[in-house]
């Protein structure tokens, strides 16, 4: 059923019609979409453009680096395989001198063999950040808002290790996996590229390591970025200029809603009043008072299916605890007659889960099949003779007498006919349960211009009227002494009232009409109009 708080459609169309004060042309007669686009999507889509054309362009600069980074690797791994070992060493400081690179040479076992910043001194230096003037900070800050923005991938900061060995660079591991170079990426402290390559060198299983601090690609960026930025400052100053005219249209009754949300998503005030903004014609307007409707309707659907939860975690505690005993005592006994015992206990116990769970999936379904059901009509009438005499036909009345009494007036309803059906089926197990061996359970059904009413009435001991609110309730089952434990679920009433409501009707409790010991039940819906 649709809350109580849903709003009419011409509230939704037009707006509320106690608002106070007149809403402009622009509110009234613009769409939101509309004024979005017209003011924004020139400026935000120079900034957004230029953005992902310099990352785009650093993407390339990367890429030829690393093809020159993997083709200096393997030239020089190539020179060293075939170089006499007296001459490696001079070799490596002349490559690492002349390519600004530095180079590592390490053995099978790991162990660093040559390093060429230790044989001819670094052929380049790592930036310390800290002694770079203001506008190198800026500039750093600058690439990271950029990579933020366009989603780039996060990069490994460059250290050396303490450790000297190649344990510790996995370009190296990666390298002699697979015999064939590899090349990584890191940043420098000064957020600058440092490009590492490894190749395998020869076939004695050494590994061969070069470094470059690739700072012309970063500089290069950065002059690109410089001429973009006159455009991006204008078209900052134009979406700030536009986002004030926009803020007080927009931003402030989002604000709004959003402080509402968080305070519904918190729990912490239970009767959050999501403001329903009736003044707005426009799109957000709509949005404040759907989403009041949907935070109450949430708000009662997570409260009822928090209860169930916990209704659920509790009856089906005990079927398993005393399933779960008596398989434990059965492995331990060895007397026959006692072991048929617990093995009735036991399939007793499975027989009442598979009954709780089949009533629990019912009643946890019968909300969202009935919003989607087509209703019809359905005359009541007809629908408890058949059932009367279909209950009758069979077993399981325990002696009862069942009597149907046809009232004044049509009993013809507007509803699911098998969901309507399973209400008079639970109402009359209901009543058989308590009824007395030979006693009558009397249905009556009766119409007038108002409602149908059907009744059904039993000779048990009743229910006394400080119990009669509890009835309904879900897992809450009073049964007579006689009944076997465990024969019903304690849902049967609980699901009938739900259908009733669902069809806009009532199921109560009432005293039966000719003042008789017994309980009767009385379900009430609204008489289908042509």
């Amino acid at each position: 059923m649709a809350p109580a708080t849903a709003t009419p459609v011409t509230e939704l169309a037009l707006g509320h019609p106690g608002r106070t004060g007149r809403p402009s042309f622009w509110t009234r007669g613009v769409s939101l979409t509309a004024r979005i686009l017209a003011v924004n999507v020139i400026a935000l889509a120079l900034m957004a453009g230029s953005f992902f054309y310099l990352d785009t362009y650093r993407k390339q600069l990367l890429a030829e680096r690393f093809k020159l980074a993997r083709a200096e690797v393997e030239i020089a791994a190539d020179s060293l395989s075939e170089a006499p070992m007296a001459q490696r060493r001079a070799l490596v400081a002349r490559i690492g001198s002349e390519q600004k690179l530095r180079l590592r040479l390490y053995d099978a076992a790991g162990a660093l063999e040559i390093d060429s910043f230790a044989i001819a001194g670094p052929s380049f230096a790592l930036v310390d950040p800290r002694m770079e003037p203001w506008y190198q900070h800026a500039a750093r800050l600058l690439d990271r808002g950029v990579d933020f923005i366009v989603g780039a991938p996060a990069i490994a900061d460059y250290r050396e290790p303490l450790d000297r060995d190649a344990a510790a660079w996995p370009e190296i591991a990666t390298a002699r996996r697979t015999n064939a170079s590899t090349v990584f990426l890191r940043y420098a402290p000064d957020r600058t590229p440092v490009i590492t390559a490894a190749a395998p060198v020869g076939a004695r299983g050494e590994t061969l390591m070069t470094t470059r601090n690739a700072l012309d690609i970063t500089q290069a960026v950065r002059d690109a970025r410089q001429t973009l930025v006159i455009i991006i400052g204008l078209a900052l100053l134009l979406s700030i200029q536009l986002s004030l005219f926009l803020a007080r249209t927009i931003v402030q009754p989002l604000r709004e809603l959003v402080r509402a949300a968080v305070r519904v998503r918190l729990g912490r005030d239970r009767e959050v009043v999501v403001p329903r903004l009736p003044e707005r014609g426009d799109e957000i307007g709509l949005l404040a008072r759907a989403f009041s409707d949907m935070a109450n309707a949430v708000r009662l659907r997570i409260d009822a299916v928090e209860s169930f939860a916990a209704d659920v975690a509790h009856e089906l505690k005990n079927p398993l605890a005393s399933l779960r005993s008596a398989l434990e005592s059965l492995e331990k006994v060895d007397d026959p007659d006692l072991r048929r015992q617990l093995s009735a206990i036991a399939a007793h116990d499975v027989q009442r889960l598979d009954r709780l769970i089949t009533e629990i999936a019912d009643a946890s379904r019968i909300d969202a099949q009935l919003s989607r059901a087509t209703f019809g009509q359905v005359d009541l009438a007809a629908m408890a003779e058949l059932a009367v005499g279909a209950r009758g036909a069979r077993a399981g009345t325990g002696g009862s007498l069942l009597r149907l009494r046809r009232g004044p007036g049509a009993a013809v309803v507007m509803g699911d006919a098998a969901r309507l059906e399973r209400v008079l089926e639970n109402l009359i197990d209901n009543a058989v349960s308590f009824s007395p061996p030979g006693g009558e359970v009397e249905v009556r059904v009766a119409g007038d211009e108002d409602g149908v009413t059907l009744s059904v009435s039993d000779h048990g001991p009743g229910i006394p009227a400080n119990e009669r609110h509890k009835v309904f309730e879900r897992f809450h089952s009073v049964r007579p002494d006689s009944e076997e434990f465990g024969a019903h679920s304690g849902l049967g009433l609980a699901i009938a009232r739900t259908i009733a409501e669902a069809h806009d009707g009532t199921l109560t409790i009432a005293d039966r009409p000719d003042g008789a010991s017994g309980a009767c039940l009385v379900l009430e819906l609204p008489a289908a109009r042509p």
